[in-house]
């Protein structure tokens, strides 16, 4: 079922820039770059935005946020829905990697035309985040580490 909401250009761009990795940055760029951010949809129903002030750079980790998993949690609202795109890294037998990881939050106690709305909408956002690989629906504020299971068997999650 689709919703007829919109995602914006501003949600695109930060998409394409969380998913280049640009290998010539500089430090300054490298800072800037976002860990993890929050979308929403409009107040007016007809939009998927930014989620203002919910996000973590990279150049925030180690001064003003120490683990981004649990930084990341605690952004998360109790009682609405949200999506979120969150730069996870990971460890195989054979290298490092980075994989940006689509999460659609939706919290048991959300109103249920949130739920809904948000349900019916996931498509819109999902369909323009080409290549995102992982997928995770949360319900509840997990804040162990060891319950995430999107990334592939025999992988060491570092987030």
């Amino acid at each position: 079922m689709a919703s007829g909401v919109m995602v914006t250009d501003e949600v695109i761009a930060v998409f394409n820039d969380m998913k280049v990795r640009k290998a010539q940055a500089n430090e300054d760029e490298k800072r800037k770059r976002k860990k993890a951010i929050l979308f929403r949809i409009s107040n007016d129903l007809k939009n998927i935005v930014l989620d203002d002030g919910k996000e973590i750079l990279l150049g925030d980790l180690g001064n003003t946020v120490h683990d981004p998993y649990q930084h990341f949690v605690k952004m998360l609202p109790a009682d609405d829905c949200r999506y979120a795109l969150y730069d996870a890294t990971y460890e195989t037998k054979e290298t490092k990697k980075e994989d940006l990881v689509f999460i659609f939050w939706a919290p048991d106690n959300a109103p249920l035309k949130s739920k809904m709305i948000y349900a019916s909408s996931k498509d819109a956002i999902k369909r323009k985040f080409e290549g995102i690989k992982h997928e995770w629906q949360r319900n509840k504020k997990q804040t162990n580490k060891k319950v995430q299971t999107v990334i592939p068997v025999h992988a060491t999650l570092r987030i």
